[in-house]
């Protein structure tokens, strides 16, 4: 049974959910539209997101091992993806669809209770225009705001994503439901927000890892540091420890209520050297020197 599923994100059919996490996250790196400038970048990125979709929720990665490519079709998942895309598809509608998140709020009929007909009288309900979708967006447009483009019921349309969103989050579109007649229901959309590469978030705060040498984790330095909001240049107190955390107050995520932001908070991984590249003279004194 073909599972291009487990191609897509570079891991064994067997890969633990850590391993696939992991290779998610070196991906997405890799096929960030703001890091890589290729042509083919964005749409790999699009399907890595996908792909860690289904295989990091255990339902869906239950149902897929059951079925595997068999749900495309019988296509690969990247030629169902280019089809799709090819087709002016909204790959996220089609996976919720397939994944059962399509069938609650009122069908294609667009009349509620059992055969379309209310409890007042025998005659017919108001009908529930309203639809519900779901989209995908970048952790940095999560944190930023932006645009996003959607595709729903035949129809792309831009709408804005507020800064601060937060994963699970929904956003109404005004007058993009159901028609029917010269009324007109409201679209419900529900954000999924990828995870970053480099940033993870609590709440409204940031952590971000960088590494640091062991001359600067022993005596301090100055380093330039590149986060969301700006460049920073932070200074890293004499002997830190790795995994020690120095906050930056403030440039964390905004609270979308009380309009107030998060901070941020550098994880310092101390980087050994290797013994082989370093001075005769100086090995020879630190093993001397140094205290067991």
């Amino acid at each position: 049974m073909s599972k291009s599923l487990y191609d897509t994100l570079d891991v064994s059919e067997n890969a633990s959910a850590d391993e696939i996490k992991k290779s998610y996250r070196k991906l997405a790196r890799k096929y960030h539209p703001d890091i890589n400038k290729s042509s083919e970048a964005e749409e790999k990125f699009k399907e890595i997101n996908a792909a860690y979709e289904i295989l990091s929720d255990k339902e869906k990665k239950q149902q897929y091992d059951m079925h595997g490519d068999a749900m495309f079709g019988g296509q690969s998942f990247h030629d169902f993806a280019g089809g799709q895309a090819g087709g002016g598809a909204d790959l996220d509608e089609i996976l919720r669809s397939m994944f059962g998140g399509g069938g609650g709020f009122g069908g294609q009929s667009g009349f509620s209770g059992a055969g379309g007909f209310g409890s007042f009288g025998g005659g017919f309900a108001e009908p529930d225009l309203d639809r519900e979708t779901s989209i995908m967006i970048a952790f940095n447009v999560a944190v930023l705001g932006g645009k996003h483009s959607v595709s729903h019921n035949g129809s792309t349309f831009d709408i804005k994503i507020p800064a601060g969103i937060k994963n699970g989050e929904k956003l109404r579109v005004k007058g993009k439901g159901q028609q029917h007649g010269s009324k007109v229901g409201n679209l419900y959309i529900k954000v999924q927000v990828a995870a970053s590469p480099e940033y993870a978030r609590e709440g409204e705060n940031l952590t971000k890892e960088i590494d640091i040498s062991l001359k600067t984790a022993l005596f301090g330095s100055k380093v330039v540091i590149p986060t969301l909001h700006k460049e920073i240049t932070m200074k890293i107190p004499a002997e830190i420890k790795s995994g020690q955390k120095l906050r930056v107050k403030g440039q964390g995520v905004i609270n979308r209520k009380t309009k107030e932001m998060g901070d941020l908070y550098i994880k310092v991984n101390v980087i050994l050297p290797k013994v082989e590249e370093l001075d005769e003279d100086l090995v020879k004194m630190m093993q001397e020197k140094l205290p067991e």
